[in-house]
């Protein structure tokens, strides 16, 4: 636990929880200029059968008609901030969550919603306070397919048991009970996005040894994945690439926090992967890419989390006229990194 958390922590905890509070459910949705999907997650989360106590919205800083629609309701609590991205929206939603007492706290995103008997469900029968729980994710669509790899079920017609252990996949419907944020902080809000998620997932069920699984009879329904490494992404506008490359190593630290050695070693098993899938199915730009990735491996290692999309874009877009040049210096680039990264793990292991 750091110290900045600690001492959060400690002033969130001098207070007693009242009795208004105990045991209250709050549902947290983050959002961004996705207004008409927002209204249908509110909506759903008000039909739930177990009635839920709080709805929190965070709005990252939406230009659209969020902001308005937000202000027209009144039986929602809300905070505008800047785009910081799903993991600064997170970071807010729990920390406020928590800080106001609530005993659950039910994570969720704009583009999704939860099925009217999803929080009794995922309430019902275990009473087990330091377990991570999470729906089934289901397409939206055809409402019965799995949006992501859900142990070896490909629908939900498959399914025989209530339960699938160690399997979830936040934050889509996922209740914490305020003692796993007691023991394991909060998510961290500098990732921006992509990652942020499954770095706080393996910070609780590796780091912390937490129990986690899915509850079938949970129904969150969201849109089908969209990325695929195959799909040709455009260089001078997918900024979303340097936080993929970039947060990989952090969800990897998370995974192995006892073995950075092993996290350094993965990480450079995923660059050359990613390298690969450029070479091969990207169709343009291949060379450019391929040296654009330098920037957030070094971010990586150094730990450097103050890049945003405008920097990114504003970075990409000033091409150099070296950049060919680049490429060719990519493996002694990467080695001297890779190096750096090893020799920091070791030294953090011997102080350990």
């Amino acid at each position: 636990m750091s110290y900045s958390f600690a001492l959060w922590y400690t002033q969130s905890i001098s207070q007693k929880p009242n009795s208004e509070s105990m045991d209250k459910v709050i549902a947290v949705v983050v959002t961004y200029n996705r207004q008409f999907l927002l209204a249908q997650c509110i909506d759903a989360l008000r039909k739930q059968t177990r009635k839920i106590d709080k709805i929190l919205v965070v709005n990252n800083g939406s230009t659209d008609h969020t902001e308005l629609w937000l202000r027209s309701q009144d039986d929602i609590e809300f905070i505008t901030q800047e785009n910081v991205g799903g993991a600064g929206g997170f970071y807010r939603g729990i920390k406020t969550a928590f800080e106001k007492l609530y005993t659950w706290i039910w994570l969720m995103d704009d583009d999704g919603y939860p099925k009217e008997d999803a929080l009794e469900r995922l309430l019902e029968g275990n009473t087990e306070e330091m377990c991570l729980r999470n729906c089934a994710v289901i397409n939206k669509e055809d409402k019965k397919s799995f949006v992501w790899k859900t142990g070896n079920y490909s629908t939900i017609d498959e399914l025989e048991n209530p339960v699938i252990k160690n399997v979830a996949h936040p934050f889509n419907g996922t209740l914490l009970h305020r003692k796993i944020i007691e023991r394991v902080g909060l998510p961290k809000a500098d990732l921006f996005l992509w990652g942020d998620e499954t770095e706080y997932l393996y910070r609780i069920i590796k780091k912390n040894k937490i129990p986690f699984y899915t509850k079938t009879n949970s129904i969150h329904y969201h849109p089908a994945s969209a990325y695929s490494y195959k799909n040709d992404w455009n260089f001078h506008t997918n900024w979303k690439m340097y936080y993929y490359v970039r947060n990989r190593f952090h969800v990897l630290k998370s995974k192995f926090s006892r073995h950075l050695a092993l996290a350094v070693v993965m990480y450079l098993a995923f660059i050359i992967a990613f390298a690969g899938t450029i070479i091969i199915f990207q169709k343009t730009n291949k060379l450019k890419k391929l040296s654009f990735i330098l920037w957030p491996i070094a971010d990586a290692f150094t730990n450097d989390c103050k890049a945003t999309p405008s920097a990114i874009l504003k970075r990409i877009s000033a091409t150099s006229p070296y950049w060919p040049f680049d490429f060719l210096v990519i493996p002694v680039k990467t080695v001297a990194l890779l190096i750096s990264g090893l020799f920091s793990s070791s030294v953090k292991l011997k102080k350990a």
